[in-house]
């Protein structure tokens, strides 16, 4: 059986370990629409949605919708534009367009494309930039249809 010293240690233990670790991490929602979650990137920040939150803004469509990825493996209904990944190097930039204000949402297969392009982007100078977290992957686990063609 632990001697009261012993009970006492473990406690005195445990109280510190609550106390030093970090609180606990709580998602701020981007501060001009209420939804998703900002990701900050050197230059600046980019705001990623879930696949409810996206389909939401598709019901009263205000941006640029672009896929990022290759091959081609489907599309969200509404997109505007396929601008693939490997193309989307600053070089590309003049593609997007050039009011840097411009609200553009971007997707891919996974996120992992569409959110390096994103990053480019910010890094570009636009402010008002969105990536769809988990990609087409999450729309489809979401119950949410892709097309393809």
């Amino acid at each position: 059986m632990l001697s009261q010293r012993s009970v006492a240690v473990v406690l005195f233990l445990g109280m510190l370990l609550v106390a030093c670790s970090p609180p606990p991490a709580t998602p701020t929602t981007a501060p001009a629409t209420g939804i998703g979650v900002p990701v900050n990137v050197a230059g600046g920040a980019y705001t990623n949605v879930t696949p409810n939150q996206l389909a939401a803004m598709l019901r009263s469509k205000d941006f640029l919708f672009i896929n990022t990825h290759i091959p081609y493996e489907g599309e969200i209904e509404q997109t505007d534009a396929f601008i693939a990944f490997a193309e989307s190097g600053p070089q590309r930039v003049g593609e997007y367009p050039p009011d840097k204000d411009a609200k553009i949402v971007l997707y891919c297969r996974s996120g992992r494309m569409s959110s390096i392009v994103a990053e480019e982007l910010v890094k570009a100078g636009y402010t008002n930039v969105w990536d769809l977290e988990g990609g087409m992957i999450a729309w489809e686990q979401a119950g949410l249809e892709l097309r393809t063609q």
